[in-house]
């Protein structure tokens, strides 16, 4: 196909610049070709038969003329910066007819491929007005995406010719990972880890940093009654500890080949970043430091540890473009970086594929060094197929076999978990919708208990 024909091909097909014949002009002129075509037959002088012609080409070139030009019809989008994956969004088109004469519109947006495309969608701009519409979309993969083009066609009033053009409207959108969890907890701490069963202890009576005096409960301590305050206010006052502030937390996250892995919704890596996330939005509050290392067969990316929850976009914007790699992690490279980068005392918290790590060897020695100074916890989620299969009710040979490999792979990973904690690696599997609870719960604990 040469070039002038693919220019022309791109017109029909919703692209560029353009007039096109609109399906009433076509029924008229089939009609109009049945009406010659008896007439013919009828004897018809050929006079008449031309002048119905013309006149038809006469009126559609004067329903073309009381059509709003090109230059008459402006169009603008307004659409958010940020989009959460996932989740629908709202975009406005504005279409701003400066001419006098009413239309009926069609219009494709340009969205990438992996968005949600409601088109074509179809209204009508009355003259000199604007016309607005709305329509939702989502997209489902992280990233950066660069939306220009918006294409539109236009009938006139009686429908026989359509006209259609581009505009280039430049945006810029960033698809971050979904926050519901983190909007969850800092909304209400407590409500968001009792759904998931579990609950913020209060530290132990005595110790960590003191926080406020308040009117005893049943429950409280007895040493914690402050006589002063009750003597003075003339009624039983109580002191509240809560864990020390300033503490050290750093998030690693695996973007190897099995943080690939789909789940229910998204897959390993989408779920890491989230409860990732959620735990760092947890700790800023609590007015910890906090740094964030992604890793895959290299260090991919580094935020240097700091407190305030303004901090918290700073690490959302360097993370939610991450992807999984096509190799495995290189969890030396990652531990020997961090013993480089993070001098003092902090909780590590891994969020990888048990798995992977339990037959990684290498690692082994860094984990030694590491144990030394700092407290490592891994978390990773849990394969519920094989679970599944493991606890399912075998119905003949087949599926017996089925469940006793299943089975076996669970003391497997078992064995291999219980040898790995011995050398001072702890580590946890939840549900993938429990990810995120489970670690800002053993987060809290820690704190809590003072391990730190």
């Amino acid at each position: 196909m040469t070039r002038s024909l693919t220019n022309l091909w791109g017109r029909f097909l919703f692209r560029d610049r353009g007039v096109l014949p609109a399906l009433n002009l076509l029924i008229a002129a089939i009609v109009l070709s049945f009406i010659i075509i008896a007439a013919a037959f009828a004897g018809v002088p050929w006079v008449f038969i031309i002048s119905g012609n013309l006149l038809l080409l006469a009126v559609s070139l004067l329903d073309l003329l009381f059509s709003p030009g090109k230059k008459d019809v402006g169009i603008r989008r307004i659409m958010a910066e940020e989009l959460e994956r996932g989740k629908d969004y709202s975009v406005k088109l504005e279409i701003d007819n400066h001419s006098p004469y009413d239309c009926q519109f069609t219009i494709t947006d340009g969205l990438p491929q992996s968005f949600k495309r409601p088109f074509p969608l179809r209204g009508t701009a009355e003259g000199r007005k604007k016309t607005a519409i709305i329509y939702e979309t989502r997209a489902p993969v992280r990233g950066d995406y660069e939306i220009n083009k918006l294409y539109i066609r236009y009938k006139s009033r009686l429908g026989l010719w359509e006209k259609q053009l581009s505009s280039d409207i430049q945006c810029q959108v960033k698809v971050i990972p979904d926050l519901t969890d983190v909007k969850e907890y800092l909304e209400n701490a407590q409500r968001f880890l009792m759904y998931e069963g579990e609950k913020i202890r209060r530290r132990r009576s005595g110790s960590g940093e003191f926080a406020k005096v308040r009117n005893y409960v049943v429950g409280d301590d007895p040493r914690t009654i402050n006589w002063r305050q009750t003597a003075k206010l003339q009624e039983v006052m109580a002191n509240e500890y809560e864990p020390e502030h300033g503490k050290y937390i750093t998030v690693l996250i695996d973007c190897g080949r099995m943080m690939g892995a789909e789940l229910k919704k998204g897959n390993r890596l989408e779920r890491s970043l989230e409860a990732g996330l959620t735990v760092a939005a947890a700790a800023l509050q609590k007015g910890d430091y906090v740094s964030v290392i992604a890793f895959g067969k290299d260090v991919k990316t580094y935020v240097p540890p700091a407190k305030g929850m303004g901090h918290l976009q700073t690490i959302l914007q360097a993370v939610y473009s991450l992807e999984a790699e096509a190799a495995e992690p290189n969890y030396g490279e990652v531990l020997n970086y961090l013993q480089t980068v993070q001098k003092k005392r902090s909780l590590l918290l891994l969020f990888s594929d048990v798995r992977t790590f339990l037959h990684e060897e290498s690692a082994l020695h860094y984990i030694k060094r590491l144990r030394q100074r700092h407290l490592f916890l891994m978390l990773g989620i849990e394969d519920e197929r094989l679970k599944q299969h493991a606890d399912a009710s075998p119905a003949d040979v087949q599926a017996a076999m089925v469940r006793s490999m299943a089975q076996h792979q669970l003391l497997i990973k078992q064995r291999e978990k219980v040898k790995w904690e011995k050398q001072g690696l702890h580590m946890m599997e939840a549900r993938e919708e429990r990810l995120a609870s489970a670690a800002v719960s053993n987060y809290i604990d820690i704190m809590n208990r003072g391990l730190l």
